[in-house]
């Protein structure tokens, strides 16, 4: 977890494998990945036939109340939920593949529920929707994570947001992260590259990934209090640019601190509360990065988590009060 500066850092940014979302541990390599038409391929982890409501109920209610407690000590608590994947390319499947009713609707559940518990959340489905409608794609052919112009749009989104609630967000006007030229890299997606053989990876081929390489000028946001700050898993590391994007779209520093998916959402906000950055320096407004297929597993989803990351709800809940002192 660092200031803004570290993403300059770009060696290690561009380090894909230590940034994938990793697959559920139970899961076998025959498992893991859908290989569906023209090459894309499809993380498996996430069902494409049932929906688990009660499940969504039990997340949205420790989200909700980690919405409070921030709140009471004056920290705007922003949801986001990505959307899957699959949800886009449908088309893509291999042949007798779909997705159920009930997952095609499973974004809309979620942001439901979430509404209803008082978490009001960025429809990041549509903005995604438009930005594939616009002619870009939204997530890469062979990796499970987001295009430049996905991450571009959602960041856009939430700076609108944040702007919009917070409107006097501290710090000093002309702090925003520069945005750096866009360089093009041919290489496989983390898909391919970590759970395919040899002879498969070869089939599906490269992808090409557009990134933006580190502006002059970054490293003078080092020093600066960041008035937000972005948990998550690895769609919202540097590589992918939405940090970048958020913080010159607020014209502020932006923190991060983000974990590959099989650690889960719950620990990865649990090691930010209770860093002495967030007791030295709490943001005002913390937007928590989740994602859609895995949004029902619980902090106690035994097989979906590293070992080290499981723990029971009461737990998590008695962390984030101690944590935030309340």
């Amino acid at each position: 977890m660092k200031k803004a500066g570290w993403m300059r850092r770009t060696a290690a940014a561009m380090a894909l494998v230590a940034a994938t979302l990793a697959a559920p541990l139970q899961a076998q390599q025959s498992d893991v990945v859908i290989v569906g038409k023209e090459g894309w391929l499809f993380p498996a982890w996430g069902s494409l036939s049932e929906v688990d409501e009660a499940a969504v109920q039990s997340s949205t209610a420790l989200i909700a109340e980690a919405k409070q407690a921030l709140a009471a000590g004056g920290v705007q608590l922003e949801v986001l939920v990505l959307p899957d994947k699959v949800t886009f390319y449908e088309d893509r499947l291999p042949e007798g593949r779909v997705i159920s009713d009930s997952v095609t609707r499973r974004y809309e559940t979620i942001r439901n529920a979430l509404q209803a518990a008082g978490v009001d959340t960025l429809d990041a489905r549509k903005v995604l929707a438009d930005t594939r409608a616009s002619g870009k794609d939204v997530f890469y052919r062979s990796d499970q994570h987001w295009t430049q112009p996905a991450a571009d749009a959602i960041a856009d989104a939430i700076a609108a947001r944040i702007k919009q609630k917070v409107p006097n967000l501290a710090g000093t006007p002309g702090t925003g992260m520069p945005l750096g030229s866009e360089t093009r890299e041919r290489r496989y997606g983390d898909l391919a590259e970590l759970f395919l053989d040899p002879a498969q990876r070869a089939a599906i081929g490269r992808d090409t990934f557009v990134v933006r390489r580190a502006a002059e000028g970054q490293s003078l946001l080092d020093d600066d209090k960041a008035p937000v700050h972005v948990t998550g898993h690895s769609m919202v590391q540097a590589y992918f640019g939405f940090p970048q994007k958020l913080s010159n779209d607020i014209d502020r520093p932006v923190t991060v601190n983000w974990k590959s998916g099989n650690v889960g959402p719950w620990v990865v906000l649990l090691e930010y509360l209770e860093s002495a950055e967030f007791r030295d320096n709490p943001p005002q407004v913390l937007v928590w990065q989740m994602f859609e297929p895995v949004y029902g597993f619980g902090p106690a989803a035994q097989g979906q988590w590293d070992n080290a990351s499981i723990m029971t709800a009461a737990q998590w809940q008695a962390r984030l009060h101690k944590a935030l002192g309340r």
